[in-house]
């Protein structure tokens, strides 16, 4: 038994336990093994050994019985801690969630274990998915696996699966589960050079994940390449009737369809998204993705998406909204943090438990979002950014027309150190600024590394597709990915 089984992906597990290379137990205990090891990067708020042990013995049973193995049969993943989890604590990041041991199972988690996966634990993250950095966690920032050539300063993992980026790129885990509401899959994924999507809004429930922002949450997979997510997101996937924004629509065999074969496909490149204050190095990536797109037989054509700079302002008055709404739930009566001061009437509860519980991030949130949906300001805010929505959803239309996929970066800049913008709330919602307009329009949107830059860092480049083409965009991942010859990692300091 060797460690180097925590050197494998998604695909490569699977089949190794299936043709009897090694067993799914073996898999399991290595990865745990790494788990326990990797305390100082602060990726897991819980580990789940016993849990992991448990479903591969149920995989290595099966094998020997004959009886089929699912698409996961063997692989143990890291999930969330957004994502309810039956007997195991889920708390969001969050205080007010400390000690919430769910009696349900998410419908993702639950689609994952019948496909044979088992959990290592429930991965670190900004608190209630609000951050862009994971330093907004109760339970302390997750520090990134990867270090500036010649530096050791703690550089932030991307938020907010910041737990789930650490934990694949550190070989913690092969696979873990994210959630992206403005970026918060493809954004980390960037920084810590792995490949992760959101896929088109409705292709995976929400019931039992922790909603923040509910017209926005997308839940994805996060792994090592593109065949990875590909495997992944087809266990993901699937109708669900318990969550009304569900697409009741077949899962299609994304990983049996991938083809890195880009001729007859028109790959657009937004004029918009060549900001100012752009890292150079991240625009030699893009005109590299450009390059390797092709060469693969892609025609590139320019495209305009002119409503991009409102992107961002609109969807840090509707995220928040939904927010506000949303936590509007804790408040000490239920499940979850109870602050009772003495002598204390219900309304003093509420305000008590409510300013113990949530962090200053949540607050911040929570106060925007109250804000724009008050009498005064509705129209003024919320329904002018609802028009905004709508108009960036119609410039996705129009490039549609004209290209099949969209590249563009994932980040204006490569990770930076923990602390540097955490003072400057406008500054940390800028790391968005690439992410959000396709989640506004709910489309599927993935990031593959690229390289890395001057110092060492990995960069990401983003493919963006047409509602429910989830194909098309994990094929173009695959043509870059071919290409761009990604085979950096971090070198092991933890």
């Amino acid at each position: 038994m060797s460690s180097d089984l925590t050197q494998l992906g998604v695909k490569a597990i699977r089949d190794g336990v299936a043709d009897g290379s090694f067993t799914a137990r073996e898999v399991a205990e290595v990865f745990n093994a790494n788990v326990a090891a990797a305390a100082a990067l602060n990726a897991f708020i819980v580990t789940t050994p016993d849990h992991a042990l448990d479903a591969a013995d149920r995989v290595d049973a099966d094998r020997a019985a004959g009886r089929p193995l699912g698409s996961l049969a063997g692989v143990p993943i890291g999930m969330k801690d957004l994502f309810a989890t039956k007997g195991v604590q889920t708390t969001a990041a969050s205080h007010i969630l400390e000690g919430f041991i769910p009696e349900y199972e998410s419908t993702v988690s639950q689609n994952l274990w019948n496909a044979g996966a088992g959990m290592l634990g429930k991965l670190n993250l900004d608190q209630f998915a609000m951050g862009s950095s994971n330093e907004t966690s109760y339970f302390g920032n997750v520090i990134s696996p990867w270090r500036k050539t010649g530096s050791n300063a703690a550089l932030a993992p991307g938020g907010s699966s910041g737990g789930s980026s650490t934990a694949v790129s550190a070989r913690l885990v092969p696979a873990a589960t994210g959630t992206d509401t403005g970026g918060s899959i493809r954004q980390p994924a960037a920084f810590t050079g792995i490949t992760g999507i959101k896929p088109t809004y409705g292709r995976c429930s929400r019931w039992g994940i922790v909603a923040f922002a509910s017209s926005l949450d997308q839940a994805g997979p996060m792994a090592r390449d593109v065949t990875d997510c590909a495997i992944m997101l087809g266990a993901m996937a699937g109708f669900d009737p318990k969550d009304a924004t569900s697409l009741d629509l077949p899962v299609p065999d994304w990983a049996g369809s991938l083809n890195a074969d880009m001729r007859g496909k028109k790959v657009g490149i937004p004029r918009e998204y060549r900001m100012d204050g752009t890292d150079p190095e991240i625009l030699k990536s893009w005109d590299d993705g450009i390059a390797w797109l092709k060469d693969a037989g892609a025609e590139v054509v320019d495209i305009s998406l002119p409503h991009t700079k409102y992107a961002l302002p609109a969807y840090y008055i509707i995220a928040p909204a939904e927010a506000s709404s949303n936590l509007a739930r804790y408040d000490g009566v239920r499940y979850g943090l109870r602050d009772l001061p003495e002598g204390a009437g219900l309304q003093d509860m509420y305000a008590a438990t409510r300013a113990d519980g949530f962090g200053d991030e949540v607050k911040r949130r929570v106060i925007i979002g109250t804000y724009v949906l008050s009498a005064g300001f509705y129209d003024a805010y919320y329904n002018q950014a609802q028009r905004v929505r709508t108009l960036i959803s119609q410039d996705f239309e129009n490039a549609f027309t004209e290209c099949d996929i969209i590249l563009a970066p994932t980040t204006p800049t490569a990770a930076f150190a923990l602390g540097d913008k955490s003072d400057d709330p406008l500054a940390m919602y800028l790391n968005d600024v690439f992410a959000v307009p396709a989640s506004l329009a709910g489309l599927p949107a993935m990031s593959v590394p690229c390289g890395v830059n001057k110092d060492g860092l990995p960069l990401g480049l983003q493919i963006v597709g047409k509602a429910f083409d989830e194909q098309g965009v994990l094929n173009a991942g695959l043509a870059i990915e071919g290409r761009a010859g990604f085979i950096a990692k971090p070198e092991k300091w933890w």
